[in-house]
């Protein structure tokens, strides 16, 4: 039998069941009658799995707009190296869906981040999180390199800036993508999201510095429609 909390909760999450069938759905009945029968996204949203990123929320959309992607550290496996879930992802998402954009967004307090800054051996009884990991490896020597080296608020954020840099790298490595990007009908960026002030910043892959959301929408605004896509 469940614990008190565990059925609490169950409790919770099907009274929002209730209110979402009787309220929220009424209310936009339109919109989902347009997707029930197919879905066209224009960006993948690549997210850690962590509770308290909400894609949705934070970009401010709709059910349908994003092909969201979620797991520990929002990590990208170079192509070939853990060929699965994540790829078969975001080969669908770029192949089948013809996405436009994606977004790797890295956060705040990131587990996964705290857990590389941390000693290795606290992740013994994980041993497919340290295996998944592994994937993140690069980003942690340039963090290293940086004196990102505790698992303080400053070397997790300069981890979790590293990492999205290096997944994007990872991402360009996938034929689909790769192949997308050479006929410019793609467009890669990554971004750190801080859960305390709600701030989300964009990473700029030419100087590995962040840039504020409205220098990124004017740099995009500015780039002609030919050249390729500012990342």
């Amino acid at each position: 039998m469940a614990d008190t909390k565990a059925k609490t909760t169950l409790i919770e999450l099907l009274q929002g069941v209730e209110k979402f069938n009787s309220e929220v759905f009424p209310q936009n009945r339109e919109l989902f009658a347009e997707l029930a029968g197919q879905q066209s996204p224009n960006t993948l949203f690549i997210a850690c799995a962590d509770s308290r990123v909400n894609p949705s929320m934070i970009t401010q959309t709709q059910p349908g707009d994003l092909f969201v992607l979620r797991n520990i550290g929002n990590i990208v496996p170079a192509y070939g190296e853990m060929l699965g879930g994540v790829s078969s992802a975001i080969e669908y998402a770029v192949l089948a869906l013809g996405v436009s954009h994606i977004i790797v967004c890295g956060h705040s307090d990131c587990g996964a981040m705290k857990a590389l800054l941390d000693d290795p051996a606290k992740l013994t009884r994980m041993p497919t999180v340290a295996s998944w990991l592994r994937n993140a490896e690069a980003a942690r020597a340039v963090a290293g390199a940086l004196r990102a080296t505790d698992a303080g608020p400053e070397s997790v954020r300069s981890l979790a800036e590293q990492n999205v840099l290096l997944q994007i790298a990872h991402l360009r490595t996938h034929p689909a993508v790769a192949a997308a990007l050479a006929r410019n009908e793609l467009i890669l960026q990554g971004w750190f999201y801080d859960i305390a002030s709600g701030e989300v910043v964009v990473l700029d892959e030419t100087t590995r510095h962040t840039i504020h959301v409205d220098e990124a929408i004017a740099r995009l605004k500015n780039t002609p429609e030919d050249a390729a896509p500012a990342t």
